[in-house]
């Protein structure tokens, strides 16, 4: 049997080494990758397989001698150049059934391969370095920022209780909320460069978990009853008083999830809820909902809400600030303490976020609860209807032109003039930011007055926003 390049043209330019050989041990066909690694060029036809591999062939006048066991199985050789230097392969030599017995030899250049073994831990140790270099640098640039950030903050403190003068005391405390915004920042970026390079640890402690609720519902009751919202918490009671877990960064989930609610959310409510779903021996699975009747968001842009640096579209970062650290930071402490986090939601029917967290349980806090399905609410000072009528009320005050959406723009309004009369002007833009959201879809002429309201508002002109507030009024 004739091997010739033409015959075999498939392996031709293969990166293996292909030799073909004779029951007499003579080379009969040798592909590119061997005539150009082995160094013979093509004078590699012709010669003997003992050449190629003296510590496994032997030449004899009948032909050769080995002790190789031909068949699929792959071997360690060694593979000598026309110089007569070495290199390991990996081979796999197999003989034909033919009776002009044929022997193709397949082997790979271990050589390369530990080279490139080599070159990818040198890569992978580069990456290392450089990941370091810039966690330390994060942290000493954070540190820096910080220090100046809560000097001015300290000052700023220091100064509203001092001074008297409304105009200045608005401007302290707006320098005050600046300064508390970029802590913030400061913290999430520092937060999220530890968990990239692997560094952030859990800081577990038994604590008082409704107290922790408590906490965490004092930091948002006022902001979100301002806006005119609902708030409600539920806890179950199968949920120990006591559990053991990082209570530092279960807060700062909740907390995130709840600004961004507060964030996006115009009418309605915001609901949390808390359930345990399993316990294994002294460790228990707690579910949070936190669920929201605000913007929204398509089920095709799901999975941007957690990628770093990521907003849903260019305009959320425009209209409502954000670094979109938050979101990401959450999803990998809820995986620290092994669980995950989803969010489920609709176009302008809102959204619920959902995490599962693994916490501990101390020895007297071990034994089984009563199992029940009942929640127990948390306190409010709201009164609760039913979810059914509150989503549907939400939905229509969303849309423009509905008896919920005038109501909703009247009460807005009638709260935006109460803070403008009270030159709370902080206040009175957080009212109109509502208004603006209410009055998407309205007529051209209704919102171009929606919009003077808005600059009026921005310029804290008095007389301005109340001509605006009466001209809208007659819209309504």
């Amino acid at each position: 049997m004739e091997w010739s390049e033409s015959s075999v043209f498939p392996v031709e330019n293969a990166l293996e080494i292909i030799l073909v050989f004779n029951w007499t041990g003579i080379i009969t066909y040798a592909n590119a990758a061997a005539r150009e690694k082995l160094e013979y060029g093509d004078e590699l036809c012709g010669s003997h397989i003992s050449e190629i591999f003296p510590n496994t062939f032997n030449a004899d006048e009948g032909g050769f001698e080995t002790d190789y066991p031909f068949g699929n199985e792959i071997k360690n050789l060694v593979a000598y150049r026309k110089n007569r230097t070495c290199f390991p392969v990996a081979a796999r030599i197999i003989s034909s059934d033919t009776q002009a017995q044929t022997y193709i030899c397949m082997a790979n250049d271990m050589l390369e391969k530990e080279h490139l073994s080599r070159e990818i831990v040198h890569v992978k140790q580069e990456a290392q370095q450089a990941m370091k270099v810039k966690s330390e640098f994060v942290a000493n640039v954070t540190h820096e920022l910080r220090t100046p950030v809560n000097g001015v903050l300290g000052n700023v403190r220091e100064l509203l209780d001092i001074v008297k003068d409304e105009k200045p005391l608005k401007n302290l405390r707006l320098i005050e909320r600046c300064c508390a915004d970029m802590n913030k920042i400061i913290n999430n970026i520092l937060d999220f460069s530890k968990l990239e390079a692997g560094k952030f640890v859990l800081e577990p402690r038994r604590f008082h978990f409704r107290n922790m609720l408590d906490y965490v519902r004092d930091q948002h009751i006022n902001k979100i009853t301002e806006k005119g919202l609902r708030f409600f918490m539920t806890v179950s009671p199968q949920v120990p008083e006591y559990i053991i877990g990082d209570e530092l960064r279960i807060v700062q989930i909740l907390n995130n999830l709840l600004s961004n609610a507060l964030k996006f959310t115009t009418v309605g409510k915001i609901t949390v809820t808390v359930v345990k779903t399993a316990q294994v021996n002294d460790k228990i699975e707690l579910f949070f909902i936190v669920k929201d009747s605000g913007i929204g968001i398509d089920s095709a842009d799901k999975d941007k809400l957690f990628q770093s640096f990521s907003q849903v579209d260019a305009s959320i970062s425009r209209k409502y600030g954000g670094t979109g650290l938050g979101l990401n930071i959450c999803k990998q402490l809820v995986e620290l303490m092994g669980g995950k986090i989803e969010a489920e939601g609709e176009k302008n029917k809102g959204t619920t976020f959902s995490f599962s967290i693994w916490v501990g349980l101390s020895e007297e806090d071990a034994s089984p609860l009563p199992e029940e399905n009942s929640g127990t609410p948390w306190p409010s000072m709201f009164t609760t209807a039913p979810a059914e009528e509150d989503n549907e009320n939400a939905d229509a005050a969303i849309e423009f032109g509905t008896a919920e959406n005038k109501e909703a723009l009247k009460k807005n309004l009638s709260k935006l003039t109460l803070c403008v009369e009270m030159e709370n002007w902080e206040k009175a833009e957080m009212f109109m930011e509502t208004i603006r959201q209410l009055t998407q879809g309205a007529p051209h002429e209704m919102s171009r007055v929606v919009l003077k309201l808005k600059m009026a508002v921005q310029k804290e002109n008095y007389d301005k926003v109340m001509s605006e507030c009466e001209e809208l009024n007659g819209f309504l």
